[in-house]
């Protein structure tokens, strides 16, 4: 789905009002949830990187560049992902040369590349299949499910969008309270400029939350790209941040397309961008997570962005991680 405007900051109106009642039945659902589920310990480690937010905050790069930081220590670790978008209802370890999108989701098979990943709807089974490999595992989302206890939880929040309109869902963006969620976490990552003042939110409510602050790096092929046209597309949760990223980045980005978030790019979609951006002599150009739900044999022609994470304190990321047993 594709974020509904009235979501953003300073943003609401009717359709926010209106739709008031039905988040406030969410949030007592989600509640009463959390009350009566009893967690399960797992056997080895589990750090969750969640969010507060419907859609993309940031959460995959996070994970990637904290699953490179544990295995230069030496620890063996593994994905746990519920799937979204997949049909696979786990406990499954995904296999990045043979499964498809449709199987096990887009994060699952970019997560894959870099260690064993495992799709599961049920949290507690993956976890307990995961566990038999790994001596760590890091779970993409599930900060708002409690049947896990985890050693170490992570909200990563982008400081351009925040808290959105500060509603819950379907009124706002909230998956629950800011300062509910504030109160479970271990450590809140800030990703990008902090134009939602965030820090001092996080402050007030938290005052001893760690916070830790990261921006996206464009991959060295942004150096092709820096001297042409781009035609750029996305399908993820905030595409704009995709295009600014171009931008910023010296990109003379004559078009774009945004598509809903995980959107499976059909031939006719393929077709349409491709005339695009031959229309304006520019080359396409779209992310890793995106490319995964594009079939093989459509790629040629696209260029791919890479990105990794700049630590404003890598020690105090690091000092953290050292706490995990």
């Amino acid at each position: 789905m594709r974020a509904p405007e009235f979501w953003q900051a300073e943003q609401g109106g009717f359709s926010a009002v209106a739709l008031s009642p039905l988040s406030w039945a969410y949030g007592f659902a989600a509640t009463l949830r959390r009350s009566w589920v009893r967690s399960w310990c797992p056997p080895v480690p589990v750090i969750c990187v969640g969010n507060v937010v419907v859609g993309g905050a940031g959460k995959t790069p996070v994970v990637l560049d904290i699953a490179r930081r544990l295995q230069t220590r030496g620890r063996s670790v593994s994905f746990l992902s519920r799937g979204y978008g997949g049909s696979e209802p786990g406990p499954y370890r995904v296999d990045g040369d043979v499964d498809r999108v449709s199987r096990v989701g887009d994060e699952p098979l970019l997560l894959s590349r870099r260690a064993p990943t495992w799709v599961s709807r049920d949290r507690v089974n993956g976890a307990r299949a995961a566990s038999e490999s790994a001596d760590v595992i890091i779970m993409d989302d599930g900060f708002q499910n409690p049947s896990l206890i985890k050693a170490c939880s992570l909200l990563v929040i982008d400081g351009h969008y925040g808290f959105g309109n500060g509603r819950l869902i379907p009124a706002g963006p909230l998956r629950e309270s800011p300062r509910r969620a504030l109160k479970r976490a271990d450590g809140v990552v800030i990703m990008g400029n902090d134009e939602a003042g965030l820090s001092a939110t996080i402050s007030r409510t938290a005052p001893d939350l760690p916070q830790f602050r990261a921006k996206v790096i464009p991959g060295p092929e942004i150096k092709n790209l820096t001297d042409k046209p781009v035609t750029a597309f996305a399908g993820i949760g905030h595409p704009d941040k995709f295009f600014r990223t171009l931008a910023e980045a010296g990109c003379n980005v004559v078009s774009n397309r945004a598509f809903p978030d995980h959107h499976p790019y059909s031939l006719s979609d393929l077709e349409r961008l491709r005339s695009l951006a031959s229309g304006h002599e520019s080359q396409l150009v779209t992310t890793e997570k995106d490319l995964v739900r594009i079939p093989n044999d459509q790629r040629q022609g696209i260029e791919v962005l890479t990105i990794t994470l700049q630590w404003e304190d890598e020690a105090a990321l690091d000092s953290l991680l050292n706490r995990l047993h």
